[in-house]
């Protein structure tokens, strides 16, 4: 088993840090995503999407997509519980995890790709306009998840989640995508202090 990656990328810098959270240890290749070895006909009949990570098992098959490489771990090793406990608290985790993703982690993705001089090799054709419409949708994300933060301790409630994972990457994202985070916004700044100095924020 091995988990093919860039690891300069923030997808597979999320499922580093589930595997850390996890306590588990996984071989892992590296591809360079700016040479084109994504590009390949051999990546992309593993992945057609040309994406990283996937996860490679022992018996041939490959997942892709960042939470479902995690789904994978998650059911090898239940503890932690990155996914929620309960009906209620798994909901409230995929109900974050996907709003982080979607609306924060998403929209910086879209600006990194669409303005980033050295992506226009890769994200043909760039629309910078596109790039530029994103930015006030992070800054908007952002302002809700401070609001959010004042009555929890964790994006997801009183248990560090997935939803934490994504939300620490994206934040990380935000400086190559070359998007100032807001000054004013204690509640997150208090959340990410704490998420980033965890130890599994270094994988």
């Amino acid at each position: 088993m091995k988990i093919i990656e860039t690891r300069a990328a923030p997808n597979p810098r999320r499922v580093r840090i589930f595997l850390a959270e996890k306590g588990m240890t996984v071989e892992f290749q590296e591809l360079d995503l700016m040479k084109g070895d994504l590009k390949t006909p051999e990546f992309s009949a593993l992945n057609p999407l040309q994406r990283v990570p996937v996860l490679m098992l022992d018996n041939g098959s490959a997942i892709s997509e960042t939470v479902a490489i995690c789904r994978y771990f998650d059911e090898l090793q239940p503890e932690p519980a990155l996914f929620g406990r309960g009906a209620l608290g798994k909901a409230e985790v995929e109900m974050w995890q996907r709003r982080v993703e979607l609306s924060l982690l998403g929209p910086i993705a879209h600006a990194f790709r669409h303005l980033h001089p050295a992506m226009a090799k890769l994200e043909v054709p760039q629309v910078p306009a596109w790039g530029e419409a994103n930015k006030p949708r992070v800054l908007e994300m952002l302002g809700i998840l401070d609001t959010h933060l004042a009555e929890t301790r964790f994006i997801a409630g009183d248990d560090y989640s997935i939803a934490d994972i994504t939300g620490l990457v994206a934040l990380d994202f935000m400086k190559p995508a070359r998007i100032q985070r807001p000054e004013g916004l204690a509640n997150l700044d208090r959340w990410y202090g704490e998420v980033s100095s965890r130890p599994s924020a270094k994988a």
